[in-house]
This record gives C-alpha cells, sequence and structure tokens, in this order.
C-alpha cells in the first residue's frame, strides 16, 4: 500500500482563538436581560349579552411571569373548569362547613407532638422479660351445627349467637403450663391470628370469646415481674377487635350490637369485662352521641373493684389510651383516673402485695419499677398540652403522698421540659426528701438530667443544680447505675459549663469505671458521652488539651467500639473545623485516632468501611497546614504515609498534597526557584516517585505517574518528569481487559483512552531528552501502543492514533499553542528544523498506515457501521489538522467522505452539518480551497 504523506497545515492560534469568542454586544441600561421579568400584556375579552344592546370588547393589561405551566395547558386548567361547573352557593356552605369541621377537630385530635403507645411498646417488651414458665388458657371451639334456614328471623340468629357465648363460662378452654416467654409470645400471636380469622369468617361469636379470654389472662400476676410485657401482648388483641368496629357495623344493626353491649355487660369477672368494652368504646357513638362521656366515668369507676394495685394501674393505663383515641378533649375523665390511683396508692406497700413478693422472690425496688410504664403514660395523657399549673398541682399532690419517688419520677417524665427546667431547685429539694428504699434517688436524678438537656434551668441555679446531683451521682457504687446516670448530666454539663467542668466530669467517670474493667460493660453509655462531647465543643484545640479526653478514649478496649468512636470523631472534626490547621495538640490527637482506624483495616475489612475509613483520614489530611513552613508540612506527609500505609486513598491523597505542596512552592517564588526550594521540590518529586508504585491500581499509577510528570515539569525538574512519563509509558503493557470501578467490573479501554489524550497534551511541550534522539517518548509510547492487545469489538486504538496524528500536527507548528513557563518545548529547541520535521512525517505516515490498515479491516458486513464512523473522525481529524492543499492528503479525505457514506450508515444529519462548516470556512482567506473541496464531498440519500 502507497504511503501518504502527511501535511499538517499552518495554524494561528491567537486568530483562531479570536474567532471562537463569542461576539460581544454593548447592552444600553433598560434593554432585554435574561434575568429581567417578561412584561405581558393580557386582553381580555368580555361579551355583553344584555337584551336590546349589541357585543362590546372590554380589555386589560397586566405585568406577570408567564407560568410555564398554565402555558402547557392553553388556558384549560381542568381543576378550574370542575370548579366553574359548581354550584357556587353550594360550593361556599360546603366549604364552609368542611372548614369548621376541621378547625374543631384539630382543636380536639392529638398532635404528632404526642408519644404515641406504638413508640413505647418495643422498649417494655425488652425492658420487662422473665426466666420463669409461663401458662395460658386457650379456648376450644366447638361447633354445634345448629342450621339456620335462610327464613328465620333476624332475632333468633342474634339469641342462638347470644347463647353459644355461656360456652366460654361452661369451661371449653385448654390449659397450657411451662411455657416459656417465647413459647408464651407465640400463642399469644397465635390467638390474634385466630381473633383475625374468625372475623374475617363471619364468626363474631368466637371472636369475642377469643377477646374475653385474654382479657382474663390480665388478672394473672403469677409471674409478676412479666406483667407489663403481657400487657403490651394482650392490648394489642385488643386493638385488632377495635379494628374491626364500628365500621363493620350497617344502619339495620343497632339491636344487635346493642345487645352486644349488653352480653359484654354480663361478662361475671370485672377484669375482662372492663378490657372489652373499653376496647369498643368508640362503638358508642354509634348506639349514642353521648355514649363516650357517660362510659368513661363509669369505666373509671369500675376500675375501683380491682383489688391488685399493678393490674388496676395497668387498667387505668388503657382507659387512658382509649380515651385519647375517642376524647381527647375530655381531660376531666383522665384526671379523675389517676386521682382515683392516688388514692389507692398505699396499696402497692401493703400486706398482700408484699406476701406476694415473698412467695415471687421479687425485691420491693423491682416491683416498683413495673408500675413506671403505667404512671408514665396516665401522666402524659394528662399532660399533654396541660397547662403550667397542672404541674404545680401535681407537685403538691407528690408532696402530700411524701414524695414518693416512683410517682415523682413519673411527673418529670410526662410534663413539658421547660416547665421542669424551671423548678429544677424544687425538685432536687423534693428529691433529697423521697424515701430511698423503694426506689432509688439516682434515678430522679437521671428524670431530671433528661429534662435538663432538653431545656435550660435558671442561670443562677445552673451550677449549683450540677453540684447537687453529682453529689449524689459520684456515690453510687454500682458502676452500671453510676454511668446510666452520668451520661445524662455530661451533657448538662456541655451545655452550660467549659472544659474545666467537663474534663472534671470525665476524670470521675474514669475513676468509677476503670476498676475490675467495668467499662467493658457499659460502652453504649461510654460512647454516647463523647457523642454528647463533641456535639458542644467544636474548638478541637480545647476540646484535646483536656487532660482526660485522651484517657477517657482509652477505655474503649474493644476493636470495634474504638473504631465507631474514631469515628464519630473524625466526622465531627471534619464537619466543624472551619480553617486549616498546625496545632500540636490537635495533630498528635488526631494522628492517634486515624491510626487507630488504619490499624483496624485486615483482610475482612469491607471495601465499603476501607472506603469510609480513608475518607475520614483524607478529610484530616487536608485540614493540616503549616502555612510557608512547606518543609514542615512535608515532614507531616511522610509521617503519614508511614502511618496510612494500608489504605491506598490515602497514599494517593498524599501524592496529590505533595504535588500541590511543589505547585505552592513555584507560586511562592514566582518560578524561579532558589537553590534551596529548587531541592525542596526534587525532594516532593521524590516522595511521589516513591510512593505511586506501592499502589495496587494501575490506573492511580498511571494518572499519578502523569500528575507527578506534570508537576515536576512545571518545576523545570526535567529528568525526575522525564522519568515519571517513561514509568508510565511502561506500565501500559500491564493495563488489564477489565477493571473493578466501583465494584463492578467495567472494560478498561475507555480509561485507556482517555489518559492518553492527556498525556498527549503533555507530551507537546515535553522537550525531547539530549541523549535519547528526537521524540523519544512518542515512539515509545507508540511501540506500547501497537504491541497492546486490543479488543476485536473495540475501535479505541484508531481513534488513538487519530489523537497522535493531532499531537505531531501541533509539534510542526513554529510555535506552540501552549507552554510552561521557564521549559524550553520542542518548538524552541529545534526552531522548526527540517529534520525534525521530516521525522514527525515519518511518524504521520505511519500512523495513518495503521488507521487505514483497520479500516480495511472493518469491510465485513457485520462491522460496516463501525467502517463508517471510524471513516467520517478521520476525516474530521484530517479536516482540522491536515493541511487540504496536498492533493494526495486531499484525495485521501474524499475517499473517506465517500467510505463513511458507502453502506448507509453514516448520520446524515451530521454529514450535512460537516459540509456546511467546511463551506462556512471556505470564505476566509487562508481556507479558499475549502471551496473545491466541498464540491467533491457529494450527501448521499440512504435509499
Amino acid at each position: 500500500m502507497a504511503a501518504f504523506p502527511w501535511h499538517a497545515r499552518s495554524r494561528n492560534y491567537t486568530s483562531e482563538i479570536e474567532l471562537c469568542r463569542l461576539e460581544a454586544i454593548p447592552v444600553e441600561f433598560g434593554d432585554y436581560h435574561p434575568l429581567k421579568p417578561i412584561t405581558v400584556t393580557e386582553s381580555k375579552t368580555k361579551k355583553m349579552g344584555r337584551k336590546g344592546s349589541t357585543s362590546s370588547t372590554s380589555s386589560s393589561s397586566s405585568s406577570s411571569m408567564i407560568d410555564p405551566l398554565s402555558s402547557v395547558l392553553d388556558g384549560t386548567d381542568p381543576l378550574s373548569l370542575f370548579a366553574a361547573t359548581a354550584d357556587p352557593v353550594t360550593t361556599a356552605a360546603n366549604t364552609d362547613s368542611t372548614r369548621k369541621k376541621h378547625d374543631k377537630d384539630d382543636s380536639l385530635a392529638v398532635g404528632s407532638d404526642f408519644e404515641p403507645w406504638s413508640s413505647k411498646r418495643g422498649e417494655i417488651l425488652a425492658r420487662y422479660t422473665t426466666t420463669e414458665k409461663l401458662s395460658i388458657n386457650l379456648y376450644m371451639s366447638s361447633e354445634k351445627g345448629k342450621a339456620v334456614t335462610p327464613g328465620s328471623a333476624v332475632s333468633e340468629k342474634v339469641r342462638t349467637r347470644l347463647e353459644e357465648l355461656d360456652d366460654l363460662e361452661e369451661g371449653s378452654q385448654k390449659e397450657l403450663l411451662n411455657l416459656t416467654q417465647q413459647d408464651y409470645m407465640n400463642r399469644i400471636e397465635d390467638l390474634n391470628q385466630s381473633l383475625k380469622d374468625a372475623w374475617a369468617s363471619d364468626q363474631k361469636v368466637k371472636a369475642l370469646k377469643i377477646v374475653i379470654q385474654c382479657s382474663k389472662l390480665l388478672s394473672d400476676t403469677t409471674v409478676i415481674q412479666f406483667y407489663p410485657s403481657k400487657f403490651v401482648l394482650i392490648t394489642d388483641i385488643l386493638d385488632t377487635f377495635d379494628n374491626f368496629t364500628p365500621e363493620s357495623v350497617n344502619d339495620t344493626a343497632k339491636e344487635t350490637c346493642l345487645n352486644w353491649f349488653f352480653k359484654i355487660a354480663s361478662i361475671r369477672e370485672l377484669i375482662p369485662r372492663f378490657y372489652v368494652e373499653a376496647a369498643i368504646l368508640k362503638c358508642n357513638k354509634f348506639l349514642s352521641k353521648t355514649g363516650i362521656s357517660e362510659c368513661l366515668p363509669r369505666l373509671t369507676s369500675m376500675i375501683r373493684g380491682i383489688g391488685d394495685p399493678l393490674v388496676a394501674v395497668y387498667a387505668r393505663a388503657y382507659l387512658c389510651r382509649v380515651g385519647m383515641e375517642v376524647a381527647p378533649h375530655r381531660k376531666e375523665s383522665l384526671n379523675k383516673n389517676f386521682f382515683d390511683f392516688l388514692l389507692t396508692f398505699k396499696q402497692m406497700h401493703g400486706d398482700t402485695v408484699q406476701n406476694q413478693l415473698v412467695v415471687q422472690c421479687v425485691e420491693i425496688p423491682l416491683y416498683l419499677t413495673l408500675y413506671s410504664p403505667a404512671i408514665d403514660w396516665i401522666l402524659q395523657c394528662i399532660a399533654y398540652r396541660a397547662p403550667e399549673i397542672l404541674l404545680t398541682e401535681m407537685m403538691e399532690r407528690c408532696k402530700k403522698l411524701g414524695n414518693n419517688a416512683l410517682l415523682l419520677n413519673s411527673v418529670m417524665s410526662a410534663f413539658r421540659a421547660e416547665f421542669i427546667a424551671a423548678r429544677s431547685m424544687d425538685f432536687i429539694g423534693m428529691i433529697k426528701e423521697c424515701d430511698e428504699s423503694g426506689f432509688p434517688k439516682h434515678l430522679l436524678f437521671r428524670s431530671l438530667g433528661l429534662n435538663l438537656a432538653m431545656a435550660d434551668p435558671p442561670e443562677c441555679d445552673r451550677l449549683l443544680i450540677l453540684n447537687e446531683a453529682w453529689k449524689v451521682i459520684t456515690k453510687l457504687k454500682n458502676p452500671q447505675d453510676y454511668i446510666n446516670c452520668a451520661e445524662v448530666w455530661v451533657e448538662y454539663t456541655c451545655r452550660h459549663f467549659t472544659k474545666r467542668e467537663v474534663n472534671t466530669v470525665l476524670g470521675d467517670v474514669i475513676k468509677h469505671m476503670t476498676p475490675d474493667r467495668a467499662f467493658e460493660d457499659a460502652y453504649p453509655q461510654l460512647q454516647s458521652i463523647i457523642q454528647k462531647i463533641i456535639t458542644y465543643f467544636h474548638d478541637f484545640s480545647v476540646l484535646f488539651s483536656a487532660e482526660k479526653f485522651l484517657p477517657f478514649l482509652d477505655m474503649f478496649q474493644k476493636e470495634s467500639v474504638r473504631v465507631e468512636v474514631c469515628k464519630c470523631i473524625m466526622e465531627a472534626f471534619i464537619k466543624h473545623q472551619q480553617d486549616a490547621t498546625k496545632d500540636p495538640v490537635i495533630l498528635n490527637a488526631l494522628l492517634h485516632v486515624c491510626k487507630t482506624m488504619h490499624d483496624s483495616v485486615n483482610a475482612l475489612t469491607l471495601e465499603d468501611e476501607k472506603r469510609m475509613l480513608a475518607s475520614l483520614i483524607n478529610g484530616f489530611i487536608k485540614m493540616v497546614s503549616f502555612g510557608r513552613d512547606f518543609e514542615q508540612q512535608l515532614s507531616f506527609y511522610v509521617e503519614a504515609r508511614s502511618m496510612f500505609c494500608n489504605l491506598e486513598p490515602v497514599l494517593v491523597q498524599l501524592v496529590h498534597s505533595v504535588n500541590q505542596l511543589a505547585m505552592e512552592t513555584r507560586k511562592v517564588m514566582k518560578g524561579n526557584h532558589s537553590r534551596k526550594t529548587a531541592a525542596f521540590v526534587r525532594a516532593c518529586v521524590a516522595f511521589c516517585f516513591i510512593t505511586i508504585p506501592s499502589l495496587t491500581s494501575i490506573f492511580a499509577r498511571l494518572n499519578l505517574y502523569l500528575n507527578s510528570g506534570q508537576v515536576a515539569l512545571a518545576n523545570q525538574c526535567l529528568s525526575q518528569a522525564d522519568a515519571f512519563f517513561k514509568a508510565a509509558v511502561s506500565l501500559v503493557p500491564e493495563v488489564p481487559k477489565m477493571i473493578n470501578i466501583d465494584g463492578k467490573m467495567r472494560p478498561s479501554e475507555p480509561f485507556l483512552l482517555e489518559f492518553f489524550c492527556n498525556f498527549f497534551s503533555t507530551l507537546l511541550i515535553m522537550p525531547d531528552h539530549p541523549e535519547q534522539g528526537v521524540l523519544f517518548l512518542v515512539r515509545g509510547l507508540l511501540n506500547v501502543i501497537q504491541d497492546y492487545t486490543w479488543e476485536d469489538n473495540s475501535d479505541d486504538k484508531v481513534r488513538i492514533y487519530a489523537n497522535v496524528l493531532h499531537l505531531l500536527s501541533a509539534m510542526t507548528q513554529e510555535t506552540y499553542i501552549y507552554h510552561i513557563d521557564k521549559v524550553d518545548s520542542n518548538d524552541t529547541l529545534y526552531g522548526g528544523d527540517s529534520k525534525f520535521l521530516i521525522e514527525i512525517n515519518k511518524l504521520c505516515e505511519t500512523v495513518i498506515a495503521q488507521i487505514l490498515d483497520h479500516l480495511k479491516t472493518l469491510g465485513q458486513e457485520e462491522t460496516l457501521k463501525r467502517q463508517s464512523q471510524l471513516a467520517l473522525y478521520f476525516f474530521n481529524s484530517i479536516l482540522a489538522h491536515g493541511d487540504l492543499r496536498n492533493n494526495k492528503l486531499n484525495q485521501l479525505s474524499v475517499n473517506l467522505w465517500n467510505l463513511a457514506q458507502k453502506h448507509g450508515f453514516a448520520d446524515t444529519k451530521t454529514m450535512v452539518k460537516t459540509l456546511e462548516y467546511i463551506k462556512r470556512q471556505s470564505k476566509q482567506p487562508e481556507m479558499s480551497h475549502f471551496t473545491e473541496l466541498a464540491l467533491r464531498l457529494p450527501l448521499q440519500s440512504r435509499t
């Protein structure tokens, strides 16, 4: 095949850049501006249809922004049309009625600020557990098979169903004994499912039997420590039963519904009768508008008949639950319910209860905690949106009961934190007077601390409050009790005091939690303390200068927990540290933290975890700056490299940081390096050259070799730049066909193409080595490209060759398009020497031959589309960089144009635009030969 000589066209880069710039048009004040609002004149035509008058037109104009959505609808908004067709009087009346109804509902309904029972359910089940054996009575269904003819009266069916309820009273039950807690919970879930199935299959009587049976279980306190969890499980079933009514009761069934209420009222046992009626309390709306108002006081009074105080208080809690759902505005019923409870409060310490606790081997402090969920809930319902005066009343009632600790704790948990905080000293006085035998004082201080974490007490009382609380906390002997309380008060200390007080608290925590390695059982609380401290202290120089902070971190001996704490600290530092730092206190502490994270990495560490750790360490590295002390900065990077060598992204960041340091040095010296700064820059270059080979990612190495070579070149380190570029060239053959990108295998050729394009841009200004010959690096790169095994279905090799042509064409220009200051590129070294240009043209001929050979191999039917695309791509390369006054090159371009269209795969729009471009260019004086070229480029239709 005959060789095609390459003739690059001469470029005047300055004039070309001027031609590419946007035309500047002066705009006078008041003229159009793209951000200026558009004034629209709207013309409205109104037909006047009165009798005896002619039609007239009225118009008006208005200035407004155009609404794109209205313009799309063409003025016909479907909602507006629908509204226009409605009767305006009816619409107005309905709207007013609806608005009044919503206003009324909003004033009565429970808002989102009310914590629902469902949020407490999981905590209760997790807290109140047992290893004792449990028992349960299961309902055994008996089908009597009584046939009811279609003609039977409704009353007959009702009577039959009511008679069937007597089965439950006659002992149709099976008792299961020796159940574990999990077995018990599974049985309860089975009952819940049976209830759903019974209702779904229209077996209403069976459903009611199940509910009655489950309610009876709430009278059983044989395993008393499990009672709160049992209450949660059973009331879940009652909730399921409640969900079926009253919507499923139609108007014709009012008599049946009333009979059901009568039957429920006739249940002999008080507890199931109470719970079943309370569960369907809202059905009273179906029977009477005032039904609920009448029932709530009666149900409240019914509870007085329950002798066991624990069973009674949970019954009151359930009534409050139901009351808040159906009548949240009837606070007087809720208050009466609670005050009834206060009247029976002393029953908890009566002989009956004491004897029961002795039999079950339950201590009184544990027994009293069983009341907490119920009392907390009752008080939450009472305190919801209640005025501050109610808290005063509750405090007075607590004092009358001798400042009972259990009740006081629930009061502090229920009322708004602002109310509690304002009376902090009053509560502390009441806590001091509490009897500690039943309910420990430290729990009361914990509850007070939780309120003070959300609201601020009077400023004059803050230090006194902390001292009073810590006197009690520091005397606690049990490490778990201590840390549960200390964790809460750390936040109060951080909110209102300085490093000194926080340091004292940390020291006290260390003192209590170090003996017998008690900290190993308190990692969650210790983590919480760290989180609270870094939430309030954003000045890390202050934080790390606290004497006890790092010793506190040393208590995290478990590696996984220690790493989580370190991550938490680093996230806070990256988020809140505004300026770069060189503070040795911060650096030493955070290097220790980052080293801890780094050392946790092993062969089993997930890639996502490695990326997260590396990201945090990189965030720290970026925030370290020694200002103009560049040598100290480089020393820091050297130390960081030795500490974080197992995290590749950190090494990559360090190379980038050192390259940036070298460029900052160049900027300070304005490109004129002294002997000292030149040596320093070479030290930076050496750091990069040593670090890059330790990376495993091949593209990370390629790009860093290139970037570091560019930095070396910018700092006039020519031999070092040459070494970087040679290393990059020698690395190309090792590039695999597939690479891992974010956990997915991707072809590497697109990334290789991108790398080569960047590399070529740098090689343009890289001067030849005096001992290596002309274009040594370019030749070496071409050899690597030729020897690389490319994919059969890929054309990236040809695209790279086309980019080589662009590079070589730029190298033939008298003056290159860009330079590096104080670096003489080949245009200066060779000065347009003919031998240099001949070498370039030889390389161009070789590249063109490779491209044409590849185009020939694409002559098969299945590759004709690729051939068309490549032909056009090569044509555009010649058009942009070749001198088409040369006949052979001109003919080659025409052949490529025809080849692109030969088999009908060319993009017609692209071809048309290309031809239009050629015609426009031909109007320029130096491009007049494009006129003849345009005439030789026909456009062929697809047909």
